[in-house]
């Protein structure tokens, strides 16, 4: 960044003030990184076009991987506590959340979880998030009570029956394939 901090007496009209204030908008101006992006031809990223398309490519993996139709739940944006995907054939037992992010930098972000958790809480369901960085695959994210349920083909037995999980625990997979093994697991109990 360019910065001018002192200018020599060579202006005769105007103050050196004026001159400085000058000088300095159109450096700020030429500095301006979203200039820079359209001089380079980058286009700044929307983020609801790059969330809208994240949703389409959960939709479509999950219409693959469990024959199921969803479509986006437009009350989102009306109303909070709503996830980003409903699922129209059946009773699906999970609300998700969907979540795109920039460069990879460390943990995710945990009121994205926070997020699905106070939805999933809301509907009775159990919370899903989806979610990748840029060029990084796509990770799945549930509580470990879902993987139990999974694991335990008579449900929660020896439990008693007002037992509760807390959702702060939970798993993460990169492999789609684990993840629909869960959910078709907890599909089947259902």
């Amino acid at each position: 960044m360019i910065e001018v901090r002192s200018f020599p007496y060579i202006f005769h009209t105007g103050t050196i003030r004026d001159w400085r204030s000058i000088v300095n908008k159109i450096l700020a101006t030429i500095n301006d990184p979203r200039k820079k992006c359209r001089r380079k031809g980058i286009a700044m990223i929307n983020s609801r076009a790059k969330g809208i398309g994240g949703e389409a490519e959960i939709r479509s993996i999950l219409r693959a991987e469990l024959n199921m139709n969803f479509e986006r739940d437009l009350s989102q944006y009306r109303e909070k506590g709503h996830g980003d995907l409903i699922c129209t054939d059946c009773d699906f037992p999970f609300v998700i959340e969907v979540k795109r992010w920039g460069p990879l930098k460390g943990r995710p972000d945990p009121k994205a979880w926070d997020q699905v958790c106070a939805a999933a809480e809301a509907a009775g369901k159990y919370p899903l998030l989806c979610f990748r960085y840029d060029r990084q695959p796509w990770r799945w994210r549930m509580p470990v009570e879902t993987v139990m349920l999974a694991g335990l083909p008579h449900g929660v037995q020896g439990l008693p029956e007002d037992a509760s999980f807390d959702w702060g625990y939970a798993c993460e997979f990169d492999d789609v394939t684990t993840a629909m093994m869960i959910i078709r697991e907890i599909l089947s109990h259902a």
